[in-house]
């Protein structure tokens, strides 16, 4: 990784997001998962110490194979000449990134909120997030949308910037492999109890300092943008704790914070509900108006993360 690739990628992510269009590493990914999940799935005969060795087998070799395969690729594409490699290192480090696309797709639910097209909100919504959006209310969406902004922050921003700055694109394709097992098989409810616990535990390991970088992002963010910084501190010391999650809570919170803004409460997965705890309680309901303040937070965070990330890389290429 240099300051041209980070550069590159940086900018091509924020201008034009992931193009459907544009083959992306995840679908791969996603595949190697569900062909080892196919292979290995949890049935009525499973017990719980097959489940954990074998879904520890499918998580490993995701893991190792999306790092090895992107190890190759450079290495064949630099024989071929050292700007095919330039070139390859951008585009792969493009799609690790997700500013651009996570905006865009926020935008999108709050202009149909602004349209007041509740349908095609939610149906828009049901692109970025796991939980039921059929009847959900103006001010669900708009909570819906800050969360995952928040959360997203961490996921597709921060952790792969720092991803990238630390062990370059394989790194960073091999978080993306760790966040896709996660969002696949790592849930606790059956089958996956098991045969994922270890893809939950590698998710978690891998988001526990961008998620607190995350928050201090936001923070930092809510000093720019005019929101609430030193309130998005005080949230996230307090609240971060409560999530159910051991990473999530912490952008939340602070996102909650900077934005004077109560976030959890019921969700409903696949018609069952799920209460979450309150983080930032007493503050005001999200509406469509918070939740575009929460964009632009998350776009100062992801600006604030690229120039620390650039200063990086430029004080290593000095030395």
């Amino acid at each position: 990784m240099n300051a041209i690739v980070l550069g590159g990628a940086y900018v091509l992510d924020l201008i034009a997001g992931d193009p459907e269009w544009l083959p992306h590493p995840v679908r791969a990914i996603g595949w190697m998962i569900r062909t080892g999940q196919s292979a290995a799935a949890p049935g009525d005969d499973s017990t719980p110490s097959r489940d954990l060795v074998t879904g520890a087998l499918v998580t490993t070799a995701a893991v190792t194979l999306t790092a090895g395969a992107a190890i190759a690729v450079l290495r064949a594409t630099r024989r071929v000449h050292p700007r095919a490699r330039l070139a390859t290192e951008v585009l792969l480090a493009w799609t690790a990134l997700a500013t651009g696309s996570l905006l865009r797709e926020a935008h999108d639910v709050l202009r149909a909120l602004d349209a007041g097209d509740l349908p095609r909100a939610r149906r828009l919504l049901s692109r970025i997030v796991g939980r039921d959006t059929h009847a959900l209310t103006e001010p669900e969406i708009a909570r819906a949308v800050i969360e995952t902004v928040a959360e997203s922050t961490c996921d597709g921003i921060i952790a792969p910037l720092c991803c990238l700055t630390l062990g370059g694109v394989p790194a960073a394709l091999a978080y993306k492999a760790v966040n896709t097992l996660d969002s696949m098989i790592g849930h606790p409810e059956a089958p996956f109890t098991y045969f994922g616990r270890m893809a939950a535990r590698l998710d978690d390991v891998a988001n526990f300092v961008p998620a607190r970088a995350t928050a201090l992002a936001i923070a930092g963010a809510a000093a720019l943008t005019g929101d609430d910084a030193a309130h998005a501190l005080r949230v996230w010391r307090r609240d971060h704790g409560r999530h159910r999650s051991p990473n999530a809570g912490h952008p939340e919170a602070a996102m909650a914070g900077a934005l004077r803004v109560t976030l959890g409460g019921v969700n409903h997965y696949d018609g069952v509900a799920s209460p979450k705890p309150l983080l930032g309680a007493a503050q005001d309901a999200p509406s469509a108006a918070s939740a575009r303040r929460a964009c632009r937070v998350a776009l100062a965070a992801s600006v604030l993360a690229f120039g620390v990330a650039m200063l990086i890389e430029i004080a290593r290429g000095r030395r």
